[in-house]
């Protein structure tokens, strides 16, 4: 049974980490004494959920937690330092902070650790996310205790709207474009003017035209998406952004 550690102080563990060639002890005073943190834990390194949901959402969303008093966003996986900086450089996750727990002793203190021999694991971490204020725990999200992997409540998303549920989410943008397109050259450039990122998707034209056509009904490049609305071209855009 999985147990809740509101109220209790983390447990007192070195994490053993490499940076830059050398090896450096990190204790957990100095990552949590008189801050605010954010942690999320999770299965392992480099795993389909936690490389494609868990950690990329909660780097998108570090400097929205930080914008609401967290000062820093920690993510502890029972893995080496080697298997974390290579993950982080892997996620272009520069907005955390990660941590290595590669012997267990901090999720164990946790009462997270469980058995996933059965997947060839061994030992690892339980799914969950807390937020913890000078050192004690505040808050704990703890996924269910159901078979394979549950990913319900320790998400980036539901730990920023306890925090403050009216906090500001950066938009997702993706940007269908075409290489050489002056009108694609614009819309980017006007992103980038207001800060906001966005992810280019260039289409050659072997299949420019059936992509457009399929996910916007047009057959012009750029085409824009933000959080999931289609915006459309490059005018659209200008129109949107003087909106916002």
């Amino acid at each position: 049974m999985l147990k809740n550690q509101e109220g209790k102080r983390v447990p007192d563990v070195v994490f053993h980490t490499r940076v830059n060639n050398e090896w450096k002890d990190i204790t957990t005073e100095q990552l949590f004494k008189g801050k605010t943190v954010v942690l999320f834990s999770l299965p392992g390194a480099f795993t389909p959920t936690c490389s494609s949901t868990h950690l990329p959402r909660y780097n998108e969303l570090a400097p929205a937690f930080k914008a609401n008093g967290v000062d820093s966003v920690l993510c502890v996986s029972v893995n080496d330092t080697f298997v974390m900086n290579e993950w982080a450089l892997d996620q272009e996750a520069a907005n955390l902070v990660m941590v290595p727990d590669g012997n267990g002793e901090f999720t164990a203190g946790m009462e997270m650790l469980v058995d996933k021999s059965d997947l060839g694991f061994g030992k690892r971490s339980w799914r969950y996310s807390m937020l913890v204020k000078d050192g004690v725990v505040a808050k704990m999200f703890i996924e269910p205790e159901e078979p394979g992997d549950p990913f319900k409540v320790s998400d980036a998303d539901t730990m920023l709207d306890y925090i403050n549920p009216q906090a500001r989410k950066p938009a997702q943008i993706v940007v269908f474009s075409k290489p050489g397109c002056s009108f694609c050259a614009r819309a980017k450039a006007e992103l980038s003017e207001k800060g906001l990122p966005f992810v280019d998707v260039p289409l050659d034209n072997k299949v420019r035209g059936k992509v457009l056509g399929a996910v916007s009904g047009a057959m012009t490049a750029p085409q824009v998406f933000i959080n999931g609305e289609l915006v459309g071209g490059a005018d659209a855009l200008t129109a949107w952004l003087a909106a916002h």
